[in-house]
C-alpha cells in the first residue's frame, strides 16, 4: 500500500513551541492523530498573527482549510514541548499551502511533518477568493 510522503521545502522561516498537555493524548498514551492537527493550527495561527494577520482577516479575506496531509515519523508524549516550523509554498490564484515540521524541542526529534492546503474565503458573500495580492508578494 502506498504511503503518505511529504518533501519539505528547503525555508520554513517560522517557528513556534508549543507544549503538549494530556488533552493531546489517545488511549495509547501518545500524541493523538486529531490533536496533532490541532496543534499544527495553533501554529498556523501564530504564524498569521507574525504577518499582522488572523484566519479571518488576510487583508479583508479569510481562509478555509481544504486538504491536509501528514507523515508520522514518531510518537509524541505528554509534557514534551514540540517546535513547529512552518512556511508557505505553492501559491496559486485562490490560495496555498503551509508546510510544516514538528519534532520535539529539546531533542529535535521530529515527530512528525505535514502539509495544510487553504484557499482564501470572502465570509461576507460565502464565497472562495482570491489571495490578496500583498500576502502573495510575501511569497513569491
Amino acid at each position: 500500500m502506498a504511503r503518505i510522503h511529504v518533501t519539505l521545502p528547503e525555508n520554513l522561516p517560522f517557528s513556534t513551541d508549543i507544549a503538549l498537555y494530556l488533552s493531546h493524548m489517545n488511549y495509547g498514551n501518545h500524541l493523538d492523530n486529531a490533536m496533532l492537527l490541532t496543534v499544527v493550527s495553533e501554529a498556523r495561527v501564530r504564524y498569521l498573527k507574525s504577518m499582522g494577520y488572523s484566519e479571518l482577516d488576510v487583508e479583508g479575506k479569510g481562509i478555509i482549510v481544504t486538504d491536509a496531509a501528514v507523515q508520522y515519523k514518531s510518537e509524541g508524549h505528554y509534557g514534551e514541548t514540540m517546535r513547529v516550523q512552518m512556511g508557505v509554498a505553492e501559491p496559486g490564484k485562490y490560495g496555498c499551502d503551509f508546510y510544516w515540521r514538528m519534532a520535539e524541542a529539546g531533542s529535535g526529534r521530529e515527530v512528525a511533518r505535514g502539509k495544510t492546503g487553504i484557499v482564501f474565503f470572502d465570509y461576507s458573500i460565502r464565497k472562495v477568493a482570491q489571495m490578496p495580492d500583498g500576502f502573495r508578494s510575501r511569497f513569491e
